[in-house]
C-alpha cells in the first residue's frame, strides 16, 4: 500500500498548484488514503470476463456526405461584426 507522506503531498500540491495549511494537508492525506483504499478494493473484483467499455451508452459516428452548396453572400455576411467588401474581417493570428 502507498503511504501518503509529506513528499507525496508536496508533489501533489505542486502539480495542483495548491498551498495547503497543516490542517488541509492532514485532511488531504486522509482523503488520498481513502481513495487508494477504494481502488485497492476495486482491484479485488474479478473482471476477467468483463468487456472493456469506452462509453456506457452505444455511440457511433454519424457520417454525412459533404455537399457544396451555393449561398447568398449578402445573407451570409449580414451578421458579420466586421467585413470588407465580400469577406469576414477576423483578428490576425500570425505576425
Amino acid at each position: 500500500m502507498v503511504e501518503i507522506n509529506d513528499e507525496i503531498l508536496d508533489r501533489v500540491g505542486i502539480l495542483a498548484k495548491l498551498e495547503l495549511s497543516p490542517d488541509e494537508r492532514q485532511e488531504a492525506a486522509r482523503d488520498m488514503d481513502r481513495i487508494i483504499k477504494y481502488f485497492q478494493k476495486l482491484e479485488e473484483l474479478d473482471t476477467e470476463e468483463v468487456e472493456p467499455l469506452t462509453h456506457i451508452q452505444p455511440i457511433q459516428n454519424v457520417f454525412r456526405q459533404d455537399l457544396v452548396r451555393s449561398g447568398d453572400r449578402e445573407e451570409i455576411l449580414k451578421n458579420a461584426p466586421l467585413r470588407t467588401e465580400d469577406a469576414f474581417v477576423v483578428p490576425k493570428t500570425f505576425q
